[in-house]
C-alpha cells in the first residue's frame, strides 16, 4: 500500500467500528468494493474509499457526527450545506491531521477523505426508477459543470462548458441549490420498501440502479488486514456497474482520476 492508502485504511477501519457500534448500515461500494472482491483490498492505483448507507442511516450518522465525532476525535464528518466551498451532494468523513486541496472551483482545504453516500430509494419498477433518475440527473450535470475546474485530461467540449457555467451568476445558478434539489429527489422514496435502489450522485450514472436486494443483508469481506461490509450480492453488484469486473483494464486506465492541487498526510488543515 501506499502511505495514502494505509492511512484511508485506517479512517475506513474506524468508521466500520463507529457503525457497529451505532447500529448504523453501511455497504462500501463502488470501486471500494471491487477492490475488495478482486483485490483484497484496494485496487492498486486507487487512492479513495467510497461508502453508501441506506438514506434512514445516512441521515442518522448526519444526526449524531455533530455529538460523536467532530470535535471529539481526529476525524470531521460534513455534509452539503450553506457552506459556500462545499461542492459536493453526499457527506465526507475527513482526517483532520492531514491537509488536501482539490482542484475544484470553490477550493476548500480539508484532509484526505472518504466518501459517504446516501442510497435511496428510487422505485418500484425499473421504468419509474430510470425516470426519475433522469429528473436528477439533470442536476447532476449542472452540479458537476458548475464546480468543476478545468483539466486537460477532460475532454475539450467538457472544459467549454465548465468555462460557460462559471460566467453563470450564483443567483442564477447556485451549486448549493442545485445540491438541494437532487436531495430532495433522492428522498421521495424509501430505500427499504423501494423495490428499486440507487446511488443517485454517483459516477456510474443510470448503471447505479439496480435490484435492493443485491445490497441485501451487510456482508464481511476481507480488505487489506481487516474486514469491512459489502453488499451481499456482490457479483451482480458489480456486473451493474462494471461490466465484465474481474477483467483488469488496460494499462492506460490504471490510474487515479482525482485532481489534488496540493496534499500533506503530517500536517493538519486546521493548523
Amino acid at each position: 500500500m501506499t502511505e495514502l492508502q494505509s492511512r484511508l485504511l485506517e479512517m475506513l477501519k474506524w468508521f466500520h467500528m463507529f457503525c457497529i457500534k451505532n447500529n448504523i448500515t453501511y455497504y462500501a461500494i463502488g470501486g471500494t468494493t471491487l477492490g475488495a472482491v478482486r483485490h483484497n483490498g484496494f485496487i492498486p492505483w486507487d487512492d479513495d474509499i467510497d461508502v453508501g448507507l441506506p438514506r434512514s442511516d445516512y441521515e442518522k450518522l448526519k444526526q449524531i457526527s455533530e455529538s460523536e465525532i467532530n470535535g471529539k476525535t481526529n476525524y470531521l464528518i460534513e455534509f452539503p450545506s450553506d457552506k459556500k466551498e462545499y461542492v459536493a451532494s453526499y457527506g465526507k468523513m475527513y482526517d483532520t491531521t492531514t491537509t488536501l486541496i482539490e482542484n475544484t472551483r470553490f477550493k476548500a482545504k480539508r484532509g484526505i477523505y472518504i466518501d459517504i453516500y446516501p442510497i435511496d430509494g428510487i422505485g418500484n419498477s425499473y421504468e419509474e426508477a430510470l425516470k426519475r433518475y433522469k429528473r436528477a440527473k439533470k442536476y447532476i450535470y449542472l452540479l458537476y459543470f458548475k464546480v468543476c475546474e478545468i483539466n486537460s485530461r477532460r475532454k475539450w467540449y467538457k472544459n467549454l462548458l465548465i468555462c460557460f457555467s462559471h460566467l453563470i451568476p450564483n443567483f442564477i445558478l447556485d451549486h448549493r441549490k442545485i445540491v438541494r434539489e437532487i436531495e430532495k429527489i433522492g428522498k421521495e422514496c424509501d430505500f427499504y420498501t423501494s423495490k428499486f435502489v440507487a446511488n443517485i450522485p454517483g459516477n456510474a450514472y443510470e448503471k447505479e440502479i439496480m435490484p435492493r436486494e443485491y445490497f441485501g443483508k451487510p456482508t464481511l469481506h476481507v480488505f487489506e488486514n481487516t474486514d469491512i461490509f459489502i453488499p451481499e450480492r456482490c457479483d451482480e453488484f458489480l456486473t451493474t456497474i462494471y461490466g465484465n469486473w474481474r477483467r483488469m483494464p488496460p494499462k492506460d486506465k490504471q490510474v487515479s482520476e482525482h485532481d489534488y492541487i496540493y496534499f500533506d498526510l503530517h500536517k493538519s488543515f486546521l493548523e
